[in-house]
């Protein structure tokens, strides 16, 4: 058996989100099904028998990938193009891969990345997105975009996250290290760069809900490191719609030799990965 990495993007709007409804192989009762499903029917159609798959992050329902990375094993003899082309070849036409490279039997997709990366876009005008709907969120009211990046640099840390926790999160615990958080308007959008060792579940959106309160005026600064103080959910913002919502990628240490976009460095350590 041989270990692989291999990275897809995908458009999440078709899905019900990235984890597997039903047992490897089995069809899903949900329409429409999972990516992971789908990716790894077009894994067995390439190696000719089941495969499973674990990846760098789940995503929910709605919410995109640029380079989701997963391991797998097999048996297979093919080479890493063949699985790129042969595994899009069978995949969704809203899923590509976009590499695959052989890896140590000890590299895991999930365990071995040291950081995550998501980016959530808000068209911020008085009237809806029509171009690219199915990836931005939409804000009437006028953001301060500044007063929101600074509301939120008092979250970076190792801190617990309980107050920006969806009730449904089954992590063991509520901390996580919070590395980057910039927010930034870019003409009309309002764009919210995250990166941190591991997100709970609605995490991201939760703080988006949050910052946007602040960037409305509704709420101060203050009142965002109240809520963290706080570790109660109930006294946070909303949860900001999924469409917005990209998973940018996880960074892995540069041992395990795998593509630039994916590896730790210490520039996207200093948050230049979002540029």
């Amino acid at each position: 058996m041989t270990r692989y990495a291999l990275a897809v993007e995908y458009d999440g709007s078709g899905f019900s989100g990235w984890q597997r409804l039903s047992k490897l192989g089995a069809p899903e009762a949900d329409v429409p099904r999972s990516v992971q499903a789908a990716l790894e029917a077009a894994l067995q159609g390439v190696a000719n028998a089941p495969v499973d798959t674990v990846c760098a992050g789940r995503t929910d329902a709605g919410v995109h990938g640029l380079s989701q990375v997963v391991h797998f094993d097999s048996d297979a003899q093919r080479d890493p193009r063949a699985w790129t082309l042969g595994v899009t070849g069978h995949l969704p036409p809203q899923v590509a891969a976009l590499w695959c490279q052989p890896v140590a039997d000890d590299f895991n997709a999930r365990f071995s990345a040291v950081a995550r990366r998501y980016r959530y876009r808000i068209v911020n005008r008085i009237t809806r997105p029509g171009f690219q709907r199915r990836f931005l969120s939409w804000e009437r009211r006028p953001l301060d975009a500044d007063a929101m990046h600074e509301a939120a640099q008092a979250l970076l840390g190792e801190r617990d996250f309980s107050a920006f926790r969806s009730s449904q999160c089954q992590a063991t615990h509520a901390w996580r290290n919070l590395q980057w958080l910039q927010v930034r308007r870019q003409h009309q959008q309002v764009i919210v760069d995250v990166q941190a060792n591991a997100f709970l579940h609605h995490m991201v959106r939760n703080l988006v809900g949050s910052l946007m309160m602040v960037g409305s005026g509704e709420r101060d600064a203050q009142w965002l490191h109240e809520v963290m103080e706080s570790k109660d959910r109930t006294l946070a913002g909303p949860t900001a719609p999924p469409n917005g919502l990209s998973f940018i990628g996880p960074l892995y240490p540069a041992q395990w030799g795998l593509p630039p976009d994916v590896t730790w460095t210490d520039q996207i350590a200093d948050g230049f990965a979002f540029a």
